[in-house]
Order: structure tokens, then C-alpha cells, then sequence
């Protein structure tokens, strides 16, 4: 069994796999504080509701975007688990070339879905991943991780305009029946899952034209499945993208390099 983590700035995403398949995943937000004895007993307690020991997971990878808590996974993995989980970083095998001016900028998050993505599809292709930030990465015809674009994410963009205008509320993600909204909160509900929909066709149609291909595009991230129906670029959504990508990085550095 394999276990999967990926901590983001928001939220963490942990998986468990048998093979190739996906058993289990779980999200819980992401506490920068947290110490690798609080991570380890969080561990155990999802591991325990499906009857698993997080000591006999034969397993482990993760990547993450909080260099504070990398560290704290790295003492886990030493603690709990015998040294065996591979952190993601710049020694990590991932077999993708990385065609941008510094590899070591590319967020292991980036890069692990850009894999995931290529390996799903075989050919050009472009990701969105709706976190703290929405990302969108472009990998080429060949498998090679080409760059993206960087914005703010969604829940960022709608806490800072209700920090400021001090009377706008704080709204759901529910879409509105009508885009134009006939009240302040319809208004609100239909700029933050229309215009963020219009952002996401524009920039991959945008992207698309600079590749020069037909690249599929798929979304990941906690708000893709609330995002995605109202886009016209993006073909699907899949939630566990990222691990799956963790996945095909871990049996890639498991196996002799060749």
C-alpha cells in the first residue's frame, strides 16, 4: 500500500493506493504549525478508519508547497515510518523535462500534475488546478513541462473583496439561475463562478493558440467540480489528479534508474 500526500497551502490531500488503483483519499486543511507528532496522530486516525497502520504502509511520497511542513514530513517519515517516504523536490525522478528559465521555481504541486495529466492523455495538454492559487500548466506533444499561469485563486479573490468593501457579504459557491444578477448576493454568486469560468476559457483558449495544438485540458483542486460546468475549454475534472501523479513519481524513483 502505497500512502500519497499533498499539502497545499489551504488544504492537504492524502490517498492510499494498492497498485495502481486508488483505495482511499481524505482532505483536511492545512495547519503550518502542525508538528510531525500532530501529522502522524492525523495519519493514523484517517489510516484507522479503513483499518490500516500507518507503520506497515509498505510506502510513502509527498509534496508540498509549505517548506515548513516539508520538514516536519521528512521528520515523520523518520519517526513513523523508518525514512521510507520520498519527499518531491529537485532530486526527485520525474522523467519530464522542465523547458522553463529555473526548474527549481516549478511548485512540486505543478509538476506532479503536469505528469499526471501527460501520462492520462499521452500528448499535449494543459492542467488547471483550482487551490490558494489557480494554476495553469502546459506540458507539450513530447512530455515536456513548457510553463503556465499564475492567478489569484478563487476564495483568496472573494475574501479580499469582502475585507474591503465592508458591505459585501461573504457568499457560497452556488450559481446563480441568471448571470445578471438581480441582487447583491445573485451579483456576487454570478462574478465569482462566471467570471471566474470566463477567465479559466480565456486563459486555456489563450494557451491552446501558443501551443499550436488541439492540448486537451483537464481541472483538479477542491473547486474545479464547481467551477468546470460553466467552462467551454475544459474537457474534465479530476479531483484526485495530483495523487495519481504522486503515484507515477514514486514508482518512477522506486525503480533502478535506467
Amino acid at each position: 500500500m502505497l500512502l500519497t500526500i499533498d499539502v497545499g497551502n489551504t488544504q492537504t490531500h492524502v490517498g492510499t493506493f494498492r497498485g495502481s488503483d486508488l483505495v482511499d483519499h481524505w482532505r483536511f486543511a492545512t495547519v503550518r504549525e502542525a508538528t510531525a507528532d500532530e501529522l502522524a496522530s492525523l495519519l493514523k486516525g484517517l489510516l484507522d478508519l479503513r483499518h490500516l497502520v500507518l507503520a506497515e504502509l509498505e510506502a510513502a511520497i509527498v509534496s508540498s508547497v509549505v517548506p515548513q511542513l516539508t520538514r516536519e514530513y521528512e521528520l515523520l517519515s523518520t519517526r513513523y515510518l523508518h525514512g521510507a517516504m520520498l519527499v518531491v523536490g529537485p532530486k526527485v525522478r520525474t522523467a519530464m523535462p522542465i523547458r522553463i528559465d529555473n526548474p527549481r521555481e516549478v511548485g512540486a504541486d505543478r509538476l506532479v500534475n503536469a505528469l499526471a495529466a501527460y501520462d492520462r492523455f499521452a500528448g499535449a495538454c494543459i492542467v488547471v488546478d483550482f487551490g490558494t492559487s489557480t494554476n495553469y500548466d502546459a506540458v507539450s506533444a513530447d512530455g515536456e513541462y513548457l510553463g503556465g499561469v499564475l492567478a489569484p485563486g478563487i476564495e483568496i479573490s472573494m475574501q479580499a473583496l469582502s475585507e474591503r468593501a465592508a458591505n459585501l457579504p461573504t457568499i457560497d459557491f452556488e450559481a446563480p439561475g441568471e448571470v445578471i444578477g438581480r441582487s447583491t448576493l445573485t451579483a456576487l454568486r454570478s462574478g465569482l463562478i462566471y467570471g471566474t469560468a470566463g477567465q479559466v476559457d480565456g486563459v486555456v483558449g489563450r494557451m491552446r493558440e501558443e501551443l499550436g495544438v488541439e492540448a486537451r485540458a483537464i481541472a483538479t483542486g477542491g473547486l474545479a467540480g464547481s467551477i468546470v460546468p460553466f467552462c467551454e475549454e475544459v474537457e474534465e475534472v479530476d479531483d484526485e489528479l495530483t495523487l495519481r501523479g504522486l503515484r507515477l513519481v514514486y514508482e518512477r524513483n522506486a525503480a533502478p534508474a535506467g
